[in-house]
């Protein structure tokens, strides 16, 4: 059971340094966006996107966004 207890500690610790990394991906874009010379409307379409889907809105927002 120590190894178990370990392995699942170990889990943990990886996925809130995962979440530490989204979180502070997110904030960088969303700053970016807010820098950008886009529009008001589409700005805050792609941050509602990151908000309410982190990972998938910040990919969105890389691959498609940052040209605006």
């Amino acid at each position: 059971t120590q190894v178990e207890d370990r392995s699942h500690g170990m889990g943990f610790e990886v996925g809130g340094l995962f979440g530490l990394i989204i979180l502070g991906l997110d904030i960088w874009a969303i700053l970016k966006i807010i820098e950008s010379g886009a529009s008001t409307g589409v700005k805050v379409a792609w941050i509602l996107a990151i908000l309410l889907l982190p990972i998938l809105g910040l990919i969105l927002w890389l691959v498609f966004g940052r040209g605006g």
